[in-house]
């Protein structure tokens, strides 16, 4: 494909853009269990007309778009106050949790840096559960991820596991308010108590939900305290674009202290250009993301978001219920808001999964790492509130449905990688297609296949697997 010789018109460009959704999922229609957090049009068409309204400002330079320093500061200050913090907390808005997170471990280390140059292989340490993000920053900045076991019945953080991984070179310890793959809060408390006696910053990512647990505990939901009432809590990562139905590109991440985000700043005045100072990894970046942001949080408001975490509580108490009645089911954990994870040991789940789907549904399939097992992964949200009887009796027929379904059997090939006998390559890769039915790179309609085969292999060879595959789509 070029660039067309001569432009088209607007409506035959915008047709085209159109025609492109065929084989997007049906999000709007609240089947759709993830991938995005809708709230209803009203607060999308406020969204949509923020964000254009300030599409092409460019943030690179607060100077010379005030509007854009305003909008920063009162969103972070929203925040700020959301989660329990002092006049002393301060931060910056992101383009998503991943950037969050990245920032707050190149804050850690370059906090390290500055004040304990001793270290020179500088290790954070993760509860298995926490986000893959983290495992990003540490590739990104040569970080160490310890990864720790958490609890098998609760799935939390283990905090003396977390204690005994503590070494001369640990600069952060790491909490999830809650974790996304079970949707419970860890014990941040305990863990900051930790945190404290050995002089380690400690990060609570609450990307997912930090921004609704305040609302599931005023409508009495019992967690752990996760914010900056919390004394050793020192940075918190929270998402926008999450629970907060801001437009997909916003973020916050606050930190204890002015004196800790400046670890976060970069700046470079050794170069022939124009000065550079950014508070976050991007330069240029939209002002939309973020003058959209502050509409969706004035517009919906605190009584807003109250009245729709009420919804979702009750949601997730149905489908909790209605799931731990289903002797086919088991709940992980026991979920501290509208995220919900569950597995069986007489059905796969990942058939149960496109069994779902073929009914119209779209849930998340999660591979078994550590004591997790495979599971399904529920992000309930507004649009799904009014089907969460009708998500049951699909799921039970499902389960019906799934029962005696056969299996890959993928034991020999896992072997073969742990031992060593077989690499990842053209050939390898193509038979791990063909064991999954796929007959070229594309999209497949069942996944159920390609997910019981990653689930046998060795993490490390998923991740290689996956990378080539993704190689292999995104060509042109």
């Amino acid at each position: 494909m070029q660039i067309p010789k001569q432009g088209m018109k607007k409506d035959a460009v915008l047709e085209a853009l159109e025609s492109y959704r065929a084989d997007d999922m049906p999000w709007r229609e609240g089947r759709t269990f993830g991938y995005v957090f809708d709230a209803g049009r009203e607060v999308e068409a406020v969204a949509k007309e923020a964000y254009t309204r300030f599409l092409s400002e460019n943030a690179l330079d607060p100077t010379v778009f005030p509007s854009l320093l305003r909008f920063e500061n009162e969103v972070v200050a929203m925040a700020r106050a959301h989660l329990g913090g002092d006049d002393d907390v301060v931060g910056a808005f992101t383009s998503g949790g991943t950037e969050s997170i990245i920032l707050a471990v190149k804050t850690a280390r370059d906090f390290a840096r500055a004040t304990r140059p001793e270290v020179k292989r500088p290790q954070m340490i993760l509860p298995v559960t926490a986000h893959a993000a983290f495992h990003k920053a540490a590739a990104y900045l040569d970080v160490e991820a310890v990864l720790v076991p958490v609890n098998p019945d609760t799935f939390r953080a283990d905090v003396e596991a977390m204690r005994a991984a503590i070494t001369p070179d640990t600069i952060l310890l790491v909490a999830s308010a809650p974790s996304y793959a079970h949707g419970v809060v860890d014990p941040v408390p305990e863990l900051a108590e930790v945190a404290r006696q050995h002089n380690l910053l400690f990060h609570v990512d609450a990307c997912i939900g930090g921004f609704l647990l305040p609302y599931f505990k005023r409508l009495g939901a019992k967690f752990p305290d996760f914010d900056f009432s919390v004394e050793g809590v020192t940075s918190i990562s929270m998402d926008l674009h999450k629970y907060a139905y801001c437009p997909k590109g916003a973020s916050v991440l606050l930190h204890r202290s002015g004196k800790l985000r400046k670890h976060q700043i970069f700046a470079c005045a050794a170069w022939s250009g124009y000065t550079v100072v950014n508070t976050t990894i991007q330069s240029s970046k939209s002002g939309g993301p973020l003058a959209a942001a502050w509409a969706v949080l004035n517009h919906v408001g605190d009584e807003g978001y109250e009245a729709i975490a009420r919804g979702l509580k009750g949601a997730a108490d149905t489908v909790v219920a209605g799931i731990q009645a289903m002797p086919d089911l088991r709940l992980l954990g026991r979920p501290d808001m509208s995220l919900v994870a569950f597995t069986s040991e007489s059905v796969d789940p990942f058939v149960l999964a496109d069994e779902m789907k073929a009914r119209g549904w779209y849930i998340q399939a999660q591979l078994s790492q550590g004591n997790s097992p495979a599971n399904i992964h529920l992000s309930i949200n507004p649009s799904n509130v009014p089907w969460a009887e009708q998500l049951l009796v699909d799921l039970a027929a499902s389960v019906e449905a799934a029962r005696g379904a056969p299996k890959t059997d993928a034991s020999g090939l896992a072997a073969m990688f742990t031992s060593g006998d077989v690499v990842l390559n053209d050939d390898t890769f193509g038979a791990i297609l063909s064991m999954a039915g796929i007959d070229g790179v594309g999209l497949p309609g069942k996944m159920a296949e390609i997910n019981q085969i990653l689930d046998a292999l060795p993490a490390a060879v998923r991740g290689e697997l996956l990378k080539e595959y993704v190689n292999r789509l995104f060509v042109p």
